[in-house]
This record gives C-alpha cells, sequence and structure tokens, in this order.
C-alpha cells in the first residue's frame, strides 16, 4: 500500500503517479502508453505532456508542439497552489533539453521533501550510440548526481561502463546501486543469450536492507523472445509495468519482472498478429499498424499470464 490514513490503506484510496512525458492524438508512445495500464491496475495518474503530436515521429509525417521548461513549471505552480501535488511515484521518459530536465529535477526534489517514501521512476531513453542527445552529458550528470532513491529502468550510458559480459554488467548494476537506485533493471543488451539469437537478455538488480542495516542484493536474468517488427512505446510501456509490478511486489524482483515482461509479450503479440493480418501476405506492416493493442489486452495487463520465467543469478 502506498500508506495509511486514519487506519484506511491509501492503496484502497488512492496511489498516485506524475507522469512526465510525451502525448500523441494517435498510437500509443509516452504518456499514451503508460496512463491507460496503470490505471487498470490502480493506480490515479496526472499526466503532463512534454510534447503533443499527432502521431510518433515513426511516420511519414508529423505536427505537434513541444513543452517547454516554463511551461512545465506553470503546470506544477497550478498543482501546487490547489495543495495537490502529493505523489507516491514521479515517471519520465525521453527528454533532450537541459532546461526541461533541471526543471523536472527541481520538481523531484521538492515531491521528494513533501514524501520521503517518494519512488522516482527513470528510463533514461537516450539510444545505444547517443544519438539525438545534443546534451548527454548534461542529462547525464543530472540523472547520476541529483536524483536520489530512483527506480532507474537502465541505459548503459549512465555509468560509461560498456558491457560485453554478464560479469560487467552486474558490476555496472552495483555501480548505479552506489548512486542511490535501489532497483536497476537492463532492459536489452548485446548479450549473448543461451537459447540463440532469437533471444534478448534482460538483466534486473535489487538491492535489499537487512533490518540489521546490512545489505544484500537480489540479481535476476531473463531470455526474451525477439519479434520481427519496429515497435514505438513498448519502453514507455515497460517502465510502467515496472513501477506497477515492484509497487505490488516491492521485495521480489524476480516475480516483478516477470510479470512486467509477460505483460510486454502478450501486448506484443497481440500487436504483431494483428498488423500482420491487416497488412496481408508478405507485406510489412505499416507504423500504423503496428500501434500497440492496449485497451484489448486489458485482461493480460490486470493479470498476465507468465510467459517468461526469470532466473535468479
Amino acid at each position: 500500500a502506498c500508506g495509511s490514513v486514519h487506519g484506511v490503506e491509501r492503496w484502497e484510496m488512492e496511489c498516485r503517479v506524475l507522469s512526465i512525458q510525451s502525448h500523441v492524438v494517435r498510437g500509443y508512445v509516452g504518456n499514451k502508453s503508460a496512463t491507460f495500464p496503470l490505471q487498470v491496475l490502480g493506480f490515479e495518474v496526472d499526466s503532463i505532456n512534454s510534447v503533443q503530436f499527432s502521431n510518433h515521429t515513426g511516420y511519414a509525417h508529423w505536427k505537434g508542439q513541444v513543452l517547454t521548461a516554463e511551461e512545465l513549471n506553470v503546470l506544477y505552480e497550478g498543482i501546487k497552489l490547489n495543495n495537490v501535488n502529493h505523489y507516491d511515484y514521479v515517471l519520465t521518459g525521453y527528454s533532450r533539453d537541459t532546461s526541461f530536465l533541471e526543471m523536472v529535477v527541481d520538481i523531484v526534489q521538492e515531491l521528494k521533501k513533501a514524501n520521503s517514501k517518494l519512488v522516482y521512476v527513470c528510463d533514461p531513453v537516450m539510444g545505444d550510440h547517443g544519438e539525438g542527445c545534443s546534451c548527454l552529458i548534461v542529462i547525464l550528470y543530472l540523472y547520476c548526481m541529483c536524483i536520489v532513491s530512483l527506480l532507474c529502468v537502465f541505459h548503459r550510458l549512465l555509468t560509461g561502463r560498456k558491457i560485453n559480459t554478464e560479469e560487467d554488467a552486474i558490476e555496472v548494476m552495483d555501480l548505479l546501486h552506489q548512486m542511490g537506485p535501489e532497483t536497476v533493471v537492463l532492459t536489452s543488451s548485446n548479450l549473448p543469450s543461451k537459447h540463440g539469437d532469437q533471444f534478448l537478455v534482460a538483466l534486473g538488480s535489487q538491492k535489499i536492507v537487512r533490518p540489521d542495516g546490512t545489505n544484500s542484493s537480489q540479481k535476476i536474468r531473463m531470455e526474451i523472445p525477439k519479434v520481427d517488427a519496429v515497435f514505438v512505446g513498448t519502453g514507455d510501456l515497460f517502465a510502467a509495468m515496472l513501477l506497477a509490478w515492484t509497487h505490488h511486489h516491492p521485495k521480489d524482483l524476480k516475480t516483478a519482472c516477470e510479470k512486467t515482461v509477460s505483460v510486454m509479450h502478450h501486448v506484443i503479440k497481440r500487436t504483431i498478429s494483428y498488423a500482420n493480418e491487416m497488412a496481408g501476405p508478405g507485406k510489412r506492416p505499416s507504423p500504423a499498424q503496428l500501434e500497440l493493442r492496449m485497451v484489448q489486452s486489458k485482461a493480460d495487463i490486470e493479470n498476465p499470464a507468465i510467459a517468461v520465467e526469470a532466473m535468479v543469478l
């Protein structure tokens, strides 16, 4: 539960997330990928749209607006003036503008003062080689140095370390723990799968503080089947589901990751089946046909059948 008020579990009342991500009119990316699944699982979601586009940028055309740091601050000040700036989680995705990210940092730090148990769920989407990220150094500094108690969907650029082996990955996750995050998940890597090239390897680590003050950790490995298609919004869905399932299983990273990845599996499987049917035999589906089948996957989001099991290292 998120806490209690007058003896009533706040989980029964509300568990509230501030989600600062992109928005599209058509399709699923950013807040459109995160809000519905979180609501299905019982979370109240307050959304601030960092951009508002007609559709994601994988289409041939898109139009829209970008929110500035000043506009972000105006929206937050309105929430604050009404004394409703009380959150259990903050969720953010991609950001390429340092002034916007600095404002996010200020907001998170202020919310953290109001609620010391607030968890910042950070998906630092930067691209495998930093492409499209003109302010990489400053963004890395802000992610690594300014924010504590964050649940971090990990990207290897955060530590400046390349990962060539599982041992490298474990060392990097331990480095991130030292920076503050109690939970780190490596969502994709170039590590070889034990089941062949058709599988992606994901790794996770959770720092556990014992009652006597000593630390231990649980580390897991998952082998995830690849799908021959390009999806948009899956990373945003992953971050939202990791938030939800680590909330429900706070000391059991294995179960939280199994449910998170299984939701992904069912959504993607339903999406690719629909897209292939719409495209027709021998034709590659279009971006519109590959939009995530989110509403149609409501039952799988609420109660995912475990499709991928995690191995405890």
